[in-house]
């Protein structure tokens, strides 16, 4: 009885069709869904992570940062008072 991983008999090559499978054909969609959050600022920059999918992988670091910045500048937002910001607070005129 051979040992199956000694057999000798020569195995079929691989179809032109498998080889192009194997290989990277560049760039494709994930295929990631994004669920809307109801924020139409957030829901853009989740949009935006699209973007990578037609990139290469050099490409998705601008992606990725740009996003990135624009969800941290909407959680910033959350932090501020609502209304015009502020100025400078002014000394007091302590004229007597």
């Amino acid at each position: 009885m051979t040992d199956p991983g000694t057999d000798p008999t020569p195995q079929p090559p691989e179809t032109q069709e498998a080889q192009e499978a194997q290989e990277p054909s560049g760039p494709a969609p994930l295929g990631v869904e994004r669920t809307p959050t109801g924020d139409p600022g957030v829901d853009a920059r989740l949009a935006r992570l699209a973007d990578a999918d037609h990139l290469g992988a050099s490409g998705h670091l601008a992606v990725y940062e740009d996003v990135h910045q624009g969800l941290r500048d909407a959680l910033g937002a959350l932090d501020r008072p609502p209304g015009p910001p502020h100025g400078p607070a002014r000394p007091y005129d302590n004229r007597s």
